[in-house]
């Protein structure tokens, strides 16, 4: 999926303008990258577009740093200068668009890593 489709998706998504997906998108990428080990951030990368790759590749195979669910979003609305209710939507879109690109087997791997609650993020919501 091209760089300018993943920001259409977040913003459908989320319901934000694609300004504000773009700055979610880049801000959620690179917490998740965070989040997970080098390896399997890498691994994700080669699913993305192109432009997207730098953000979850880091410039070692480092460890993950061992942070939650709250943490996980005050990083995301920090870096996109969102508030805690947008950089949520955002992160759901995100991850949501992610796992469609990436395919179930690949994101899983990622998902095991993170909290339960950031993973169910990736899920979409349940219809009434």
């Amino acid at each position: 999926m091209a760089e300018s489709q993943f920001y259409a998706r977040v913003a459908a998504r989320a319901g934000v303008p694609e300004t504000t997906a773009r700055a979610l998108t880049e801000a959620t990428l690179t917490t998740l990258a965070e989040r997970i080990s080098g390896g399997e951030a890498t691994d994700l990368s080669a699913h993305v577009a192109h432009e997207l790759r730098p953000l979850l590749v880091r410039a070692r195979a480092e460890d993950a740093q061992p942070f939650g669910y709250d943490e996980f979003l005050r990083r995301i609305a920090e870096r996109a200068g969102a508030t805690p209710a947008d950089a949520e939507r955002g992160a759901r879109a995100v991850l949501q668009a992610l796992h469609r690109v990436v395919g179930p087997a690949e994101f899983d791997r990622a998902v095991a890593q993170l909290p339960r609650e950031i993973g169910e993020l990736a899920q979409p919501a349940p219809r009434v």
